[in-house]
C-alpha cells in the first residue's frame, strides 16, 4: 500500500510540474517578500515587593537594557501566513483535481492521512490547520509548558516572562542560586555565558591563591575584559555581589577623579572555601527552561482517530522564517520543473516537516481506546516509548508501536520523531509482544485494563 501511494505521488508530481523548460531560458524571477514595518512590545509584570528589594540590581539592569526594535507585528505575520496558506490551498485544490480526475475518483471518501499521502505530505495537514475556526474542533487547545521552579502551567508566550520573574523571586531565599540561574538563563548565547563564567572563575582562583593581595580583590568596572565579557551577561554582576563584592568609587593612580570598582573585603579561610563552592555552583549551572507538558489524554474508540486539527502553536513562523519559507517555495517550484531522484524528494519532504516544533501523536490500543500526547518534533523514539510505558498499568511488558504504513518503530534506534515521519501528527498502533502474550495466556492470565486509572477517569469522546 505504501509503495502504491509513493508511485501515485510520483505520477501526480510529474503531471503537475508543467511544461518542459529549455536550459537556455532565463530562470523564473523570485517574488520578494515585503517585511512588516510595525513593531510590538510586551509589557513585563514586576515581581513581588520583597523580590524587588532583594533583586533590585537585577531589575534595574533589565529595565535599563534597550530592547531591540521589532519590525514585524504579530498581526502582520498572521496576515502573511494567511496569504501564503491561501496560495497553498489553491495549489492543493489543483492537485486534488488531478487526483480525482486521473487517479482516485473516490478521493473524498479517503481518510485525512490517505489524502495526505496522495496530495503531498504535511501541506494538506497545514491547510487543515488554517481552516479551523472553532477552538472546540481542535485536537488539542495548544502547546503548554510547566515551570520547573513554580510548577505553573504556561503557554508559549508566558513561559519566558514567568521564568524570569520566578528566578528574581529566588533572591529572597538564595542570592547565589538566583544569580547563577540568571547567568545561564537570561543570556541565550552559550559562548558569551561560558566566557563570563570562565573570567569570574579566574577572579575567584586568583583571590584564593593570593588572599592577602588587595589587587586581586579589586575589579575595575571600566576594565576592557570586564566591560566587554562579564558585565553584558545578565546575572554576573549579581553573582559577584553575592560573593561579597561591593561597588565603591576609588581614585586611579595617574588620573583625575575616581572610577567605579568592585571590591571584596579580605576573606577568612572558611570564606575562601565557601567562595570556591559557590564558583563550582556557577560552573555547574544550567539554564532554567520550561518543560513541555505532554497533556496526556485518553479517548474512547472513535472513527475520527485519524483526523487531526492542529492549532497554530504547533508551527512557528517568524518574519525571517516567512521570507525563508517563501524563498524555499520559489525554489521548489523551479525544481518541480526538473526530474529529481527519490533521495532529493525525501530531503525536501523532511525540510517541509522541520517547520514544526511539535507533533501530536495518538496511539490506538488493543481495546480500541486512544492515548494522545504532545512531543517535540526532535524527541527521539525512546521518549515516545517511555511515555507509553508510563501510561500503562502493565508497563513492564514488552510491546510494539507500528507507524502508519506498517513500519515497526525501534526504541533502540537513535532517530527523532521528525526523521520517523511522525510530524506534525500521526496515529500509531500499539501491540503487545506476541510471545509474552502467549506465555501469559498459557498461564491463565489476562489483562483487564491497559491504561492507568488516572487516565481512564478523564477519558473523553473524540469529536
Amino acid at each position: 500500500m505504501k509503495k502504491f501511494f509513493e508511485d501515485i505521488k510520483k505520477d501526480i508530481k510529474f503531471k503537475s510540474a508543467g511544461p518542459g523548460k529549455a536550459l537556455t531560458e532565463d530562470a523564473r524571477s523570485k517574488p520578494a517578500v515585503a517585511p512588516s514595518s510595525s513593531s510590538s512590545k510586551h509589557s513585563r509584570h514586576a515581581p513581588s515587593e520583597g523580590a524587588q528589594m532583594a533583586g533590585a540590581a537585577a531589575l534595574a539592569r533589565i529595565e535599563q537594557t534597550q530592547r531591540p526594535k521589532v519590525h514585524t507585528s504579530k498581526e502582520a505575520i498572521r496576515n502573511q501566513v494567511k496569504r501564503e496558506l491561501e496560495a497553498e490551498a489553491a495549489a492543493l485544490a489543483e492537485k486534488e483535481n488531478v487526483v480525482r480526475a486521473e487517479v482516485c475518483p473516490d478521493f473524498n471518501t479517503l481518510s485525512d492521512l490517505e489524502k495526505t499521502a496522495l496530495v503531498g505530505d504535511s501541506r494538506y495537514i497545514l491547510f487543515q490547520e488554517s481552516t479551523v475556526k472553532d477552538p472546540a474542533c481542535l485536537s488539542v487547545s495548544g502547546v503548554y509548558f510547566t515551570c520547573p521552579l513554580t510548577g505553573a502551567t504556561l503557554t508559549k508566550s508566558q513561559r519566558e516572562v514567568h521564568i524570569k520573574e520566578a528566578i528574581l523571586m529566588r533572591f529572597e531565599e538564595d542570592d547565589i542560586e538566583a544569580s547563577v540561574m540568571m547567568v545561564h538563563t537570561f543570556t541565550k548565547d552559550k559562548e558569551k555565558v561560558k566566557a563570563a563564567v570562565d573570567i569570574i572563575s579566574k577572579y575567584v582562583e586568583n583571590i584564593c591563591k593570593n588572599p592577602s593581595e588587595e589587587k586581586y580583590r579589586k575589579i575595575k568596572v571600566s576594565n576592557k575584559v570586564f566591560h566587554e565579557k562579564v558585565r553584558p551577561v545578565e546575572g554576573s554582576w549579581e553573582f559577584l555581589q553575592a560573593l561579597g563584592f561591593i561597588s565603591v568609587m576609588l581614585p586611579v593612580e595617574g588620573e583625575e577623579g575616581e572610577e567605579e570598582f568592585l571590591v571584596l573585603p579580605e576573606q577568612s579561610a572558611d570564606d575562601l572555601e565557601l567562595m570556591k563552592e559557590r564558583r563550582d555552583r556557577l560552573q555547574r549551572g544550567e539554564p532554567v527552561r520550561a518543560q513541555l507538558d505532554r497533556q496526556p489524554q485518553a479517548f474512547r474508540p472513535s472513527p475520527n482517530a485519524q483526523r487531526f486539527e492542529l492549532p497554530p502553536d504547533f508551527y512557528n513562523l517568524t518574519a525571517e522564517e516567512l521570507k525563508k519559507e517563501q524563498q524555499q517555495r520559489t525554489e521548489l517550484v523551479e525544481k518541480n520543473a526538473m526530474l529529481r531522484t527519490k533521495a532529493m524528494r525525501e530531503r525536501e519532504e523532511q525540510r517541509e516537516r522541520r517547520k514544526y516544533s511539535y507533533t501530536l501523536l495518538r496511539i490506538r490500543l488493543p481495546d480500541g481506546n486512544l492515548l494522545q500526547a504532545t512531543f517535540y518534533a526532535w524527541d527521539r523514539l525512546h521518549a515516545l516509548f517511555e511515555f507509553v510505558r508510563e501510561s500503562l498499568v502493565d508497563g513492564w511488558q514488552p510491546f510494539e508501536l507500528i507507524a502508519p504504513g506498517g513500519q515497526k518503530l525501534q526504541e533502540s534506534e537513535e532517530v527523532t520523531l521528525v526523521e520517523s515521519y511522525l510530524v506534525p501528527a500521526a496515529l500509531l498502533t500499539f501491540a503487545w509482544d506476541a510471545a509474552v502474550q502467549a506465555d501469559i495466556a498459557a498461564a491463565g492470565g489476562n489483562i483487564s485494563s491497559l491504561l492507568k486509572p488516572e487516565l481512564l477517569e478523564k477519558i473523553q469522546t473524540l469529536s
